[in-house]
Order: structure tokens, then C-alpha cells, then sequence
């Protein structure tokens, strides 16, 4: 599976390193991706998801139905 969050549809983005001498290279900037076990009690069940740090931190602010059901919105569910 690609590093792409499940939950903010979030992937890695391209960027240069910059050396001192202003020498640019190629490199990706990976997002922050955490394999976590959810319990969702609508459901009653656990639900392992592949999801970046700022949709862990949504889902403990707003639950995990709400944040499921926004981004089924986006359509990333």
C-alpha cells in the first residue's frame, strides 16, 4: 500500500535539499503515517486504519463517526 492516509487522503509531497553551496537535490517529504487501532462504537467493532498524525488528533476531537463520515464526504472512505 502507498503512504497516503486514509482518513485526510494526505501523501508525500516533493521538495529539494538545499546544501550550503545552494545545491539543489531531489528528495520527498513522507507524511507522518501511524498504523492504529480504532474502537468504533456505532459499530462495535475495532477498525485498523493507516492515518497521519493530524487525523489522529481529529479523530480524538471529533470521534471517529464524524471524522469517517467527512471523509466520506471527500470521498476517501
Amino acid at each position: 500500500m502507498s503512504r497516503i492516509c486514509q482518513l485526510t487522503g494526505k501523501k508525500a509531497q516533493n521538495g529539494n535539499n538545499v546544501s550550503h553551496s545552494k545545491r539543489r537535490t531531489h528528495r520527498l517529504f513522507n507524511v507522518n503515517l501511524q498504523k492504529k487501532k480504532f474502537y468504533w462504537p456505532e459499530q462495535g467493532c475495532f477498525i485498523e486504519m493507516k492515518v497521519s498524525a493530524k487525523a489522529i488528533r481529529t479523530i480524538n476531537k471529533k470521534g471517529i463517526n464524524a471524522a469517517l463520515l467527512d471523509a466520506a464526504k471527500k470521498g476517501l472512505v
